[in-house]
Order: C-alpha cells, then sequence, then structure tokens
C-alpha cells in the first residue's frame, strides 16, 4: 500500500537507500549522506512509481515513500 503525503507537509526519513537521486531537470544519483536518519523535510511534489519530491536543507532529492513517514504535529502538554 502507498502512502501519500499532502505536498508542502512535513516527512521524516526513516530508511536511507542505497543512493538518492536528486529532484532537478536531469537527476543524478548522489550517495545517501547528503541526508540523515531522522531529518525532516518538505514535500514537494509526487512522481510515478510512488517517488516524493522532498526538500532538505542540503537539498533536493527523489525519495521512494517506503523511506519516509509524515511528522504528525503532536498537541504540548
Amino acid at each position: 500500500m502507498s502512502k501519500k503525503f499532502p505536498i508542502g507537509s512535513k516527512v521524516r526519513v526513516v530508511a536511507l537507500p542505497e543512493y538518492i537521486k536528486t529532484n532537478d531537470p536531469m537527476p543524478m544519483l548522489r550517495p545517501p549522506g547528503l541526508i540523515h536518519l531522522g531529518e525532516e523535510g518538505t514535500v514537494l511534489d509526487r512522481y510515478p512509481g510512488d517517488y516524493w519530491g522532498v526538500s532538505f536543507a542540503s537539498g533536493s532529492f527523489l525519495l521512494d515513500s517506503q523511506y519516509i513517514e509524515s511528522v504528525e504535529d503532536t498537541p504540548e502538554m
């Protein structure tokens, strides 16, 4: 089952792929060390094949939905 993320929502990296693909007009493969487990980013767009364009501090990358999860706002107590 594929996950759905609204455009502009915050997501968190839960696993790192072997390589990550840049979200550029001509995507390139990069080592996964550019992003880290637990790093949060913003969803920019959805692409075919269940890929999501996500913007992080180190750049914008295409990630499969299995590598990210939604960041839910939890009420402060």
